[in-house]
């Protein structure tokens, strides 16, 4: 089937350590800004767990791969790459045709 297109979703939770939390809850704001400001991104959700305040789940839709690994690329070299550098990740990536 031609014409296909595949979004890429991202679902899971990361755990913070507790030495990083204060920094990480502080720069939560500005990563998802610049994230559902990317081309490509349509839906992006990061929530911290109410009853376990280091754990937050995590949402991401993209239009196609590329826009995914675009993503991928921009948050490694960001700073919210490099204070996450001790996070705990949870995640599952999968395409779905549109």
């Amino acid at each position: 089937m031609s014409g296909l297109v595949s979004k890429a979703i991202l679902q899971g939770y990361i755990v913070v350590p507790d030495e990083d939390l204060d920094e990480i809850l502080n720069e939560l704001p500005i990563h998802i800004k610049l994230t559902r400001e990317e081309n490509g991104c349509t839906n992006f959700q990061v929530d911290q767990s109410p009853s376990a305040v280091r754990r937050f789940d995590v949402y991401e839709e993209f239009i196609d791969q590329d826009s995914f690994e675009t993503h991928q690329e921009r948050v490694s070299g960001s700073r919210w790459g490099m204070i996450t550098k001790n996070v705990s990740r949870h995640y599952k990536v999968e395409t779905v045709n549109q």
